[in-house]
């Protein structure tokens, strides 16, 4: 499991935890602190990188500020960090009540317990990710020629002829031997906004359509640290550059000149994850509950066109 500049140092008991997280498979206990868990929850659902005692005193110095400014008046990044401030708060009751009546020191110590809880989890997942990936590495049946290692990641990445084909950036040839080299070498470096190969569908990129196929293939993000050959998941990682990539999906996503495409992307994933979601496949069943309000909702819609 990794750590990060999120968890508490110095508590004796926390580096027992810490320890015990790294114990094989033998089930680990689960810190029953609320705010350990919330951060888990929140790390896993609404944003995975963050600083969250930076996040907390900036968000509540910036709610000052509000009253003589619009957050609209901000840059984008730090709307962004608003953003997932406001939500941290609407997913927590009584936690802005706690941080404005508490000192400094309380603001710090709740935002301690959240990355707690949030590098506890993506350490879990990573862990998980980096046994489970192997098996989709290729088709069923299969095997991955040289083997890798379940346990070991040194000979993934760049060093390995498949991990290498995934992780190749989209519009760089890794069948080309000199570009091969250049990556394993490390003499090429990939920056995070340099995306994957494997991120776009069957690992085809087109670039005169670089939408085409983006976000749709059937290992995602995380999958990225765990084809890589980093032991340590890290969010300053210069050699995965995990924050620069997790940043530069979410400029993409919530860029609203990209809606239209992003609203086609939601859908797919929906429709791939939900496969029988579709209204027009569903069949509200006779003399049910919904069935009696969607009859009266069109009976009077009736009356009013009439």
């Amino acid at each position: 499991m990794s750590t990060d500049e999120n968890n508490p140092s110095g508590d004796p008991s926390c580096k027992r935890c810490g320890s015990a997280l790294q114990m094989g498979p033998r089930k680990k206990a689960v810190s029953s602190n609320p705010l350990v868990l919330h951060g888990r929850h929140f790390g896993r659902t609404v944003f995975a990188l963050c600083n969250y005692p930076a996040l907390l005193t900036s968000g509540i110095l910036r709610l000052e500020e509000s009253q003589d400014l619009l957050i609209e008046d901000f840059p984008a990044d730090i709307r962004r960090e608003h953003r997932v401030f406001m939500e941290l708060l609407d997913s927590y009751p009584g936690l802005l009540d706690r941080l404005t009546s508490g000192e400094e020191e309380d603001i710090i110590h709740v935002g301690e317990m959240l990355g707690k809880g949030a590098s506890g989890a993506r350490g879990d997942d990573t862990k998980t990710l980096k046994s489970a990936v192997i098996e989709w590495l290729v088709p069923r049946g299969q095997v991955v020629i040289p083997p890798l290692s379940r346990n070991i990641k040194s000979d993934r990445g760049f060093n390995h002829e498949v991990t290498g084909a995934l992780l190749c950036p989209a519009g760089l040839d890794w069948s080309n031997v000199e570009t091969k080299e250049s990556l394993k070498s490390g003499e090429t470096a990939v920056r995070g906004d340099q995306w994957p190969i494997f991120l776009y569908a069957g690992y085809v990129y087109n670039p005169e359509d670089p939408w085409k196929g983006l976000l749709r293939s059937d290992i995602l993000v995380y999958v990225r640290f765990s084809l890589s050959s980093s032991s340590v998941f890290s969010r300053t990682d210069t050699v995965t550059d995990s924050e620069n990539f997790y940043h530069s999906i979410l400029d993409l996503l919530e860029d609203p000149y990209e809606s239209e495409e992003v609203g086609e992307l939601m859908m797919w994933w929906t429709r791939r994850v939900f496969p029988n979601s579709s209204s027009s496949q569903r069949s509200i069943s006779k003399n049910s509950a919904l069935s009696k309000i969607r009859e009266k909702r069109a009976a009077l819609q009736s009356t009013v066109t009439n």
